[in-house]
């Protein structure tokens, strides 16, 4: 159950990183959106910043969103199954922990 719970974290950590840079992508889109197309862009790779074209930087932040958002389905599905068999286990235990009625108390 420990297990579970752990993997949960896990799990609501990375969507929560995912959800944060979505977000982040949402407001560069947003700016590149407000430039003209021969406005001079710059990106970072690594320690160094490169000119790069508007309809290039639109592109790769298109790209990026479209695999964070399935990134967060998957991420979902897995949280929602995880919830799923934490629930189960629980249920189990408490089942298995509760004391069994006897029938004169019926």
């Amino acid at each position: 159950m420990q297990q579970l719970q752990q993997t949960l974290q896990s799990v609501l950590s990375q969507k929560q990183q995912v959800e944060m840079e979505l977000a982040e992508i949402g407001q560069a889109s947003s700016e590149v959106e407000k430039l003209t197309d021969d406005a001079v862009i710059y990106k970072s790779a690594g320690s160094l910043m490169i000119r790069a074209e508007k309809t290039k930087i639109t592109t790769e932040l298109t790209e990026r969103k479209e695999l964070l958002n399935t990134r967060v389905a998957v991420l979902t599905k897995q949280e929602e199954r995880l919830r799923g068999q934490l629930k189960d286990l629980q249920t189990k235990l408490q089942q298995d922990l509760s004391p069994i009625s006897s029938p004169s108390e019926s």
